[in-house]
């Protein structure tokens, strides 16, 4: 077994079975951490913590009211998102907690994992 660690990526096409099942032990055997900016319908995968994803998106052109972030498990069954992270802790929108609060950011985050990510 490698210690190469994947680097955390956005994908420019949707991920595959095949590009998923490469994120497994790196550096978690369940999740994958995710970012996702909501206003440009993106999405950055890997790290160890949220907090490396978000940084890479707000270095590409993200503002930092748009991103929230999660955890994927793509090898549950069936493949599930977990919306609770450091990063969403935030009063300016009404989020006091770690878990994504509003139905309707937890809909952004879904349609846009939906488009980059094949959780089935």
């Amino acid at each position: 077994m490698s210690d190469v660690r994947l680097p955390i990526v956005i994908p420019t096409q949707p991920l595959g079975r095949k590009e998923i099942d490469s994120f497994r032990n790196n550096p978690f055997a369940g999740i994958i951490k995710f970012v996702v900016d909501i206003a440009q319908e993106r999405v950055a995968l890997g790290g160890e913590m949220n907090a490396d994803a978000e940084a890479l998106l707000l270095e590409t052109g993200s503002r930092q009211e748009d991103l929230w972030g999660g955890n994927l498990l793509p090898w549950s069954e069936p493949g599930r998102i977990e919306y609770t992270s450091l990063i969403n802790i935030r009063a300016s929108a009404d989020n006091p907690g770690m878990e994504i609060a509003s139905a309707q950011i937890r809909k952004k985050v879904d349609t846009t994992i939906a488009r980059w990510v094949n959780l089935g």
